[in-house]
């Protein structure tokens, strides 16, 4: 199962057994708590264990803080994802239940990528993991949104995975190595297609002009959470500042 698959999904609490159906027999909607923000993973990037959710603005206005909600306490009720409403599910409680320490565990997801001599990689773009037991199998990087569109991304073994450092993610030199897999190069190339020098060297352009802003604001994400406690809702506004002001509108006469 793959961690991106998660972003943004709309989570809900769960509705208590004794109170699941309504009298007339009809099933009970679950509250909402909010949507999924980012995967939170063990400081040894071996094993996910659950997610920064973001709960609804207050009266539609005031944002609240994200929290920490473990992932075996997550399950499906009528179509939707549920949290199970207890405290054990939550923040320090369900850190102290998994024996976890929440402020060493590690955003690795939009984190750079460098090897262990200081080659850069990229950032880390997704993982996969087992939903039953939250080990992880494999990190994915990329260059960039647009290479992961044309050429796909690098899958790499969580073993090459060696630690955070310098607010990077330092994996083994030999993930320099790994081949691009998946993208419509891929794609292509199953078609006997060949994509030429030009074709790589537009997606490079696209990534320095076209997405370059929205890849500059994605990697800020990647965190260790202990250094930004409290602050997780800083984080919607570095992206803004890493991707620079939004266009001015212009002025309809």
């Amino acid at each position: 199962m793959r961690a991106q698959d998660f972003q943004g999904l709309k989570v809900y609490r769960a509705v208590p057994k004794d109170k699941q159906t309504r009298k007339d027999g009809t099933p009970r909607d679950p509250r909402k708590l909010g949507k999924v923000h980012f995967p939170v993973f063990t400081p040894d990037g071996l094993r996910m264990v659950g997610f920064m959710v973001t709960p609804p603005d207050v009266v539609g206005m005031i944002k609240q803080p994200d929290r920490f909600v473990a992932f075996d306490a997550f399950s499906v009720y009528e179509g939707v994802f549920v949290v199970a409403d207890d405290k054990a599910s939550y923040d320090k409680a369900a850190a102290k239940r998994l024996g976890i320490d929440l402020d060493a565990c590690i955003i690795w997801c939009g984190m750079d990528v460098v090897t262990e001599s200081g080659t850069r990689l990229g950032y880390c773009a997704d993982a996969d993991f087992n939903p039953k037991t939250g080990r992880v199998k494999s990190f994915f990087l990329t260059a960039g949104a647009a290479a992961t569109t044309l050429l796909g991304n690098v899958e790499m073994p969580a073993s090459y995975l060696r630690g955070y450092r310098d607010g990077a993610m330092i994996v083994a030199d030999e993930a320099a190595s790994l081949e691009v897999s998946g993208g419509m190069a891929a794609k292509a190339a199953e078609a006997s297609v060949v994509i030429g020098d030009k074709v790589k060297k537009g997606a490079r352009t696209l990534d320095e002009k076209g997405s370059a802003a929205v890849d500059k604001g994605s990697r800020a994400l990647g965190r260790q959470l202990g250094k930004t406690r409290g602050m997780f809702t800083a984080f919607k506004d570095e992206f803004k500042k890493a991707a620079g002001p939004a266009p001015k509108k212009k002025n309809n006469r």
